[in-house]
């Protein structure tokens, strides 16, 4: 029998024997001392399971890089129970509450309400009563780091600046292009400059004067006065102002809007139907259908039901395309978006295979969607995944309208007012139940003549529920 020996390496005690070959010796070794690493971390780790801990804004997903605080749900001070809802954050898509990684007390709180955080930020410290943040903080933000702790997302970019603390605010300097341009060439700090421009606007003048090491003083503020009892009105030299802040939400809506008019080459088609049959019904099953199921019940789940017909007929408006694989990615679910009108602006909580779902179940999950989208109650997934989207105008009257559509999707379907109108039919005037309908398809990817088979078809569904009914 071969004899043995003991060998230490890095801190850790590996048994070789002698007798191995040296490739033996040395894949022995290798494992051996990560198996030490991993309980050596395991036991710093349990050492240090007093120490604060520092609770970083989480990657929720979806692309999201950055949140508003909406809501603190607790206090410095408190005792938190681990997966208790420490604040509410707005993002892109919804406000979402952030649960507590772990129980403990709440040392120091970082951010307000209304403040501006990004992926990474510190937002809370939690560890044990009386226990000092400046002492144990910083320890216990490495141990996580170290032991890739899968509630620590990573940290920001070296280049972005450190989180501040309570109450301060993420401020872009206010400055056209232009003057960027002109900062970056000087080598001029916008974050240093005090703009003289309207609202703190940094002007050409302003970085000039900067790149000379002059400092410019600060222009004289519009003082806010009361005009017929309005607060928070300011007095410029054309009349009366108010500033309203944007909200994190509109400025989203904002940049999804423009750059889908940059990306998709907008088209929309406009068709007319004579939804006459379809509301008789319409009006026969409403009162049986909120009767029996107590669900509200509208018009909408026919228009559904229809789409999805449509889209199976002419996949092309179910599909998205990946351009860098020069790829059309023709989808086999029916996710239909449903754009729902709230305070705070547009939101589109999607109805998941809708191809699946009777007239009822979508009625119930249409009148769910649209209470918890307005509350903004809506969790992300629910947000995500269309295929097809819908907006109902009708409603809000208007003739037609031209809706955006909704990325990455091709299509975008708008649904107007019924009302009564004269028509011809058979050589009579009549009266009928008529409604216009309108696509918006991005043209690069649709010819004209596929969006105006598709809305001839759907308007001929809507104007003949009898055939919408045979393929139900």
């Amino acid at each position: 029998m071969s004899s043995s020996r003991w060998h230490t390496r890095r801190n850790c005690i590996c048994r070789i024997e002698t007798g191995w070959s040296r490739q033996r010796r040395k894949r022995w070794s290798f494992r051996s001392c990560q198996l030490s690493a991993i309980s050596s971390r395991y036991c710093e780790e349990k050492r240090s399971s007093s120490m604060a801990f520092v609770f970083n804004f989480p990657d929720v997903g979806e692309g999201i890089h950055e949140g508003t605080v909406v809501e603190w749900l607790v206090a410095e001070g408190d005792i938190v129970a681990e997966d208790q809802p420490l604040l509410k954050v707005e993002t892109d898509k919804a406000i979402v509450e952030l649960p507590s990684p772990k129980a403990g007390t709440v040392l120091k709180m970082h951010f307000a309400a209304g403040d501006l955080i990004h992926v990474g930020d510190a937002l809370i410290v939690i560890g044990e009563a009386g226990e000092s943040v400046a002492d144990s903080g910083e320890a216990q933000t490495a141990q996580v780091e170290e032991s890739e702790s899968v509630m620590a997302p990573p940290a920001p970019d070296a280049g972005r600046p450190v989180a501040p603390g309570m109450g301060e605010k993420h401020r872009r300097p206010l400055a056209t292009p232009k003057t960027r341009v002109l900062a970056r060439t000087l080598g001029v700090d916008l974050s240093g400059v005090i703009g003289t421009g309207s609202g703190g606007r940094i002007t050409d003048d302003d970085v000039e004067r900067a790149s000379r090491g002059e400092v410019a003083s600060a222009p004289s503020p519009e003082l806010p006065v009361s005009v017929d009892g309005i607060a928070n009105v300011t007095v410029t030299a054309d009349g009366p102002v108010e500033r309203v802040a944007l909200t994190h939400l509109r400025k989203v809506i904002a940049g999804a809007m423009q750059s889908s008019k940059q990306i998709s080459a907008h088209v929309t088609h406009v068709e007319e139907a004579d939804a006459s049959a379809l509301m008789v019904a319409y009006r026969d099953l409403k009162p049986q259908i909120e009767a029996e199921h107590g669900v509200k019940f509208s018009v909408l789940p026919f228009f559904i039901k229809a789409l999805v017909q449509c889209l199976k007929d002419f996949p092309i408006f179910n599909a998205s395309v990946d351009e860098d694989a020069g790829e059309l990615i023709l989808k086999k679910y029916y996710n239909i978006g449903i754009a729902v009108d709230t305070p705070q602006g547009l939101i589109v909580p999607v109805i998941k295979d809708a191809d699946t779902k009777d007239m009822i179940q979508l009625a119930r999950e249409l009148s769910d969607l649209a209470v918890r989208a307005r509350e903004r109650r809506l969790a992300l997934d629910e947000m995500r995944g269309g295929s097809c989207t819908i907006t109902n105008i009708g409603p809000l009257g208007g003739v037609f309208a031209t809706p955006i559509i909704n990325q990455p999707e091709l299509a975008i379907l708008g649904l107007h007012k019924i009302e009564q109108r004269p028509v011809v039919r058979d050589g009579q005037i009549v009266i009928r139940e008529m409604m216009y309908l309108s696509i918006s398809f991005d043209h690069r990817w649709i010819d004209g003549a596929q969006g105006a088979r598709f809305m001839t078809a759907f308007s001929r569904l809507i104007s003949n529920p009898n055939l919408l009914f045979a393929r139900l």
